[in-house]
Formats: structure tokens, sequence, C-alpha cells
């Protein structure tokens, strides 16, 4: 019999929030995901990045206009029959997240070094010093 917890922000919470396999509720995951830690050092800065259950192949990192941004797409599919072949449960999930960070227009792809390992992204990016604009003179010499 399902019961709405006294506990839950809304009654509808319990029907709608349901389990994942591993027993938290999909919001519960997904607020885990993609959790970052930056560090700097002297040359440059670390980023890691939390991605778990997610296979390296759905992990998609970009640079464009000076904004590094990594991507996540992920899905699930929950199928029981009974012996016949007629449905009693089916569940699919698929989303995706991304989190965008300013590096500087200087920084180039071959710069940043990443890796992913056991759920884990790990990215190396350089402290680049950034180039001071010449100031044109727009004026014109009078003679």
């Amino acid at each position: 019999m399902l019961m709405p917890s006294i506990f839950a922000d809304d009654f509808m919470d319990d029907f709608f929030g349901a389990p994942t396999r591993e027993g938290r509720r999909r919001e519960e995951m997904l607020g885990s995901l993609m959790q970052t830690d930056v560090q700097e050092n002297e040359t440059g800065y670390t980023v890691t990045m939390n991605i778990p259950g997610v296979k390296k192949e759905n992990v998609k990192a970009e640079l464009k206009d000076g904004y590094l941004t990594v991507a996540v797409s992920t899905g699930t599919s929950n199928e029981e029959k009974e012996k016949n072949g007629r449905y009693i449960r089916r569940e699919r999930y698929q989303g995706s997240c991304s989190r965008s960070f300013y590096v500087g227009k200087d920084i180039t792809q071959e710069d940043i070094k990443a890796k992913f390992e056991d759920g884990t992204l790990k990215l190396s990016i350089p402290k680049k010093e950034a180039i001071p604009e010449k100031k044109e003179n727009n004026y014109i010499e009078i003679q």
C-alpha cells in the first residue's frame, strides 16, 4: 500500500520521486552529480568533477570563446516481464547536465589535459598571462 510520507515536502514526492537502483531518489542522485572542486596552484588550476555512474563516452568537454563546458548525458532502462512477456513494470530515465567555467580566451584545447577514471573527471588548466592590449593612437598627426 502506498502511503504518503508525513516528512516529505509534498505528498506527490512519494509517487513521482521514484527510487533509483541504489535505493536513493533521483533528485538526490542528481544533486551529487557534477560536484566540482577547483584547486589553484602555482602553474594553473585543477578541476575535479564527480560524475558517478556515467561512462567515459558520455562525457564531453568543449572549449569555446574562453569557456570550458563539460556536458554529461546518461540513460537507464529497467524492465521486468512475466514469463509470457507482459510488462509488469517498465521504467526509463534519460538526462543530461552541463557545467561551464570561464578559463580565458588565451587558453587553447591543447593546453587543457583531461583524465576520466572511476567516475571522476580531472582537468588540468594552465595559467597564462593575459597579453595586454596595445593602445592604438587613433589621432591624426597634424603638421
